[in-house]
């Protein structure tokens, strides 16, 4: 590495101060080289020390224009769905694509002035800037009502773990509603708000979206900007709609949708246009007669969705019945294999340790072009205290640990050689997918699993047992970055009480950047059949 300027340095590093570094790190210089590098860390130091403050040039709000009132925590927190609530809205929006409509926001966003728990007390922050996709459905005529609670660090998959306590089933009390963005999926299925956003590395917007049986779009990877929200590893952060129907789906995607010249994930060229219309193609396809409506469409059946090992009978005779239906609709209708999907979550698993703990609970990013929240990361330090790694849940304890095993006995090469394959499973879905417009499959494979008392401390083995495989058809599609959307299709038994009846859903996969092709596939469906009496 060339030196770009040797200063002479109001303060001097001794090698004194160097070396015990250089020790930690297994190292040993003799007395001349660690002279050099001492003064190579002096000037380093005082280049540092002149930096310019970076706050000049955050995404500030501005505050006349997007005032936010009543911020509160309050007592009715909606069984557990909220996290804060508070109201805002753009007095002079650029847009009425969202007017009336009344938004809740994913605990891991940016909204300045408006804790952000993240679902843990591991850090306690508030921003100062806002998220972009928050500021867009401002400008688009929304109001924004307050946050959702979100599970523990957003590394869980049943509504257990948020610090603001357990979120129920709007269909059954005691019941999960799904994970992370659970107090989304609550609120949206209540009516207390008409959209909601989620996030998803792993499934976290499709999980909630199928167990409290509303539409949930976890769209391309790079479509939306993921800028200004807590990353889990940014090669798998997605955020989306959370709605009651697929219209509002599309409506939602319009006005979030597009690079924002922040996040790294989004393409430089070519989001534009047309590309980001949504509503009116589905408004298209809702025009036409039933039986044209999916005419020319190919919908391909993903076998290995239907192999997934603990699958629910119930959930299986539920949406292969909903698949028929699609015949109805103009579709043509056959079974497709891709193998490497099995393969898919174990190889997530593998990839995400070593970058999600070092990204998501150390907040490094290093290696990313994006916005930073350095004041956030700045609350952590280079490693988790006691009392940090005490405060988080059965999910996020398990990968801090998986983080530093990986770390210390593989380094890179364990997750570069899952990416590496990971690529090869992406390539196997593209080629599904020049045969196909869309692949379909169970969004989860079993309804969802009942809550554990509160303060049961019942450990992290028999906790995140209630959940073993639920990511299995959700996860290989963050990775992918292909768009999936979850779609309610019936109601199935609990597995714990077969009286107990909970919503199941399909998973509508698309080519990448063809969100609105899952879009029209659902919205047809949604249309013909009323998934509540199926």
């Amino acid at each position: 590495m060339s030196v770009p300027q040797l200063r002479t340095p109001s303060r001097r590093v001794v090698k004194d101060e160097l070396q015990p570094i250089l020790a930690k790190a297994g190292l040993e210089l003799p007395t001349t080289l660690l002279e050099d590098h001492s003064a190579f860390i002096s000037s380093l130091d005082d280049i540092i020390a002149s930096l310019p403050d970076d706050k000049s040039i955050l995404p500030y709000p501005d505050l006349t224009r997007y005032p936010r009132t009543d911020i509160h925590v309050p007592e009715d927190n909606e069984l557990g769905a909220w996290a804060t609530k508070v109201t805002a809205k753009c007095i002079n929006p650029t847009s009425d694509l969202l007017r009336g409509r009344t938004i809740a926001l994913k605990d891991n966003m940016a909204f300045a002035g408006v804790r952000c728990t993240n679902g843990t007390s591991m850090v306690d922050w508030t921003p100062n800037i806002d998220a972009t996709v928050v500021t867009r459905v401002l400008d688009a005529g929304a109001t924004i009502v307050g946050k959702a609670a979100c599970e523990n660090s957003c590394l869980e998959g049943m509504s257990g773990t948020a610090v603001t306590g357990q979120v129920h089933n709007p269909f059954a009390k005691g019941y999960s509603a799904g994970g992370s963005s659970s107090g989304s999926g609550r609120l949206v299925a209540t009516g207390s708000v008409d959209l909601a956003f989620g996030c998803d590395q792993g499934g976290s917007i499709r999980i909630p979206a199928s167990s409290c049986g509303i539409v949930g779009l976890k769209p391309t990877w790079g479509l939306v900007p993921y800028t200004g929200i807590l990353s889990l590893d940014a090669t798998i952060d997605h955020v989306g709609p959370m709605t009651k129907n697929v219209r509002d789906c599309a409506l939602f995607l319009e006005a979030i949708a597009g690079p924002d010249g922040w996040d790294d994930r989004q393409p430089p060229l070519g989001l534009e246009g047309d590309r980001l219309k949504f509503v009116a193609p589905v408004d298209l396809t809702l025009g036409k007669e039933p039986a044209k409506m999916l005419e020319g469409f190919k919908i391909g059946v993903l076998s290995e969705g239907f192999e997934v090992p603990g699958q629910d009978t119930a959930v299986v005779t539920s949406v292969k019945s909903a698949i028929e239906k699609f015949k109805s609709l103009g579709a043509e209708v056959a079974s497709v294999s891709v193998p490497l999907h099995k393969e898919a979550p174990l190889l997530w698993a593998c990839a995400l340790p070593l970058p999600g703990g070092r990204q998501s609970l150390l907040g490094d990013m290093d290696g990313r072009k994006q916005l930073y929240l350095t004041d956030r990361a700045e609350l952590i330090g280079s490693k988790l205290t006691q009392s940090q790694f005490d405060a988080l849940g059965p999910g996020a304890s398990n990968m801090y640990i998986g983080y530093l095993w990986i770390q210390e006995k593989y380094g890179a090469k364990v997750q570069g050689k899952a990416m590496n394959l990971l690529k090869a499973t992406s390539d196997a879905y593209d080629k599904a997918l020049e045969a196909f417009d869309v692949l379909v499959m169970p969004t989860l494979p079993y309804p969802p699993p009942r809550l554990p008392e509160p303060e049961s401390n019942e450990g992290p083995r028999n906790y995140l047992a209630r959940t073993t495989g639920l990511i299995a058809n959700t996860c290989p599609f963050n990775n992918s970055g292909h768009p999936a959307l979850s779609l309610p299709v019936g109601f199935v038994p609990a597995r714990e009480d077969p009286t107990v009846k909970l919503p199941t859903a399909i998973q509508i996969v698309g080519r990448k950047y063809a969100d609105v092709d899952c879009l029209k596939v659902a919205a047809a469906w949604e249309k013909e059949f009323d998934w509540k009496v199926l």
